[in-house]
């Protein structure tokens, strides 16, 4: 599958892949404050997000790995990043995060809405899976709302050392009812 040339839009937001025009973005706005809920560290330096990009692009480029930046569509100004992981297996993982200037906007919910929307048009897989924290209200939100089902609770140590307590969400396709 082509991944490099999916662009998602929304009322408000364009999805597209991730590129190094926005690893100073990813840089400055991917902070220990952002990342308290997830596995990831905060990179200390901008070499260190490149190699993200680089292995991002490589899952692009071999079609299992869509990583996509957010941009808010009137003034093209970065909103975050969002993700499908393990694209071609049974349960390709979801994930996002946004810059704290956009925490409460709706961004996130409006954004996995689509992407979603897009994994139920364009790949097969029997359910994805969205791990999140217990304490990450808005995440648990953007799963509910989708019909997420909690299937696993589970504990993990994020990089930086953060103790997270895991529900794993899975989302079931959409299924056009004849």
């Amino acid at each position: 599958m082509e991944l490099l040339s999916v662009i998602i839009e929304t009322e408000r937001l364009i999805l597209k892949p991730i590129s190094y025009d926005f690893a100073e973005n990813i840089f400055n706005e991917f902070s220990e404050e952002i990342a308290i809920y997830m596995v990831p560290k905060p990179a200390k330096h901008i070499d260190e997000t490149n190699i993200f990009i680089k292995h991002s692009l490589k899952g692009l480029e071999d079609g299992v790995n869509l990583q996509m930046i957010i941009l808010n569509k009137k003034s093209n100004e970065f909103i975050g990043c969002i993700s499908i992981n393990d694209i071609g297996k049974i349960d390709p993982e979801l994930g996002i995060w946004l810059k704290k200037t956009s925490h409460k906007s709706g961004y996130g919910l409006e954004a996995m809405n689509e992407l979603i929307k897009w994994a139920n048009e364009n790949i097969e897989f029997e359910y994805l899976k969205y791990s999140v924290d217990k304490r990450n209200i808005s995440s648990i939100k953007i799963a509910e709302k989708n019909n997420g089902k909690i299937m696993r609770e589970y504990k993990n140590t994020g990089m930086g050392g953060n103790e997270l307590e895991y529900l794993e969400y899975w989302i079931y396709p959409k299924i056009d009812k004849v």
